[in-house]
């Protein structure tokens, strides 16, 4: 099981359209995984978004700059579970899903 982790952080590069003459914290979402070694990695969520009626999560790997996609299941007792994408079909579709979201984000950065 993963665990989800609400970090407070200061960050002066915050895009939060203000000039830094207020104070406020900024809230960064984690993910702790395990991986198959067995250690723990903790992951900023990029995104968790819907393809097919289905969640999934991106994450961004702390030492590389790459995504990492996932099933997302998040469940009433406030739990959550990560599932690996095991089709390239789906992975695929996911990926360009994410892909899509991206751009837009810039898109919408650059206006």
């Amino acid at each position: 099981m993963s665990e989800l982790k609400n970090n407070q952080e200061a960050d002066h590069s915050c895009g939060c359209g203000e000039d830094h003459d207020h104070d406020h914290e900024h809230h960064q979402h984690t993910v702790t995984i395990e991986l198959e070694t067995g250690e723990e990695m903790e992951c900023p969520i990029i995104e968790i978004f819907e393809v097919n009626e289905k969640e999934y999560i991106a994450l961004l790997h702390p030492e590389e700059e790459i995504a990492m996609l996932y099933g997302f299941l998040d469940y009433e007792d406030g739990s959550i579970e990560l599932t690996e994408i095991t089709s390239d079909e789906e992975y695929e579709l996911v990926s360009k899903v994410f892909d899509t979201l991206f751009d837009e984000e810039d898109e919408e950065d650059e206006a």
